[in-house]
């Protein structure tokens, strides 16, 4: 086997526009792709300089349940500052608890979709 990174990953959503604003403007990840293809708008965003992207795909970008995406970890470099934007902006937040591998919380978009913010302890 070659494979050397993930893509991207699907985040299934009910209206691109408002996973965009949530995407870009509550999280701060910058958008990759915006086009319109026949199936529907190719939509992607991702941290700065990340290798993986995620795709908000929008009704007719495929067979996806808006909100079922699950277990989706982003690394943080200060997560409770950001707890305190989500919550913020509106997100239900779930923590920080401080465990073992650092200090992690969790929260969904405004579909659903489940994603997680962890800083790392140092040296796990």
């Amino acid at each position: 086997m070659t494979i050397t990174h993930a893509s991207f990953v699907t985040l299934p959503v009910s209206d691109q526009d408002r996973a965009l604003r949530f995407y870009r403007d509550v999280l701060g990840l910058a958008v990759t792709a915006d086009r319109d293809l026949p199936q529907g708008r190719w939509l992607q965003v991702a941290p700065e300089g990340a290798q993986t992207v995620f795709t908000l795909a929008g009704p007719g970008m495929g067979d996806f349940e808006p909100g079922s995406a699950r277990g989706i970890m982003l690394v943080t470099t200060d997560v409770d500052a950001d707890c305190a934007r989500l919550a913020g902006a509106g997100a239900e937040v779930q923590g920080p608890d401080e465990l073992p591998w650092g200090r992690m919380a969790s929260f969904t978009d405004p579909d659903g979709n489940g994603l997680m913010l962890l800083t790392e302890k140092e040296g796990f």
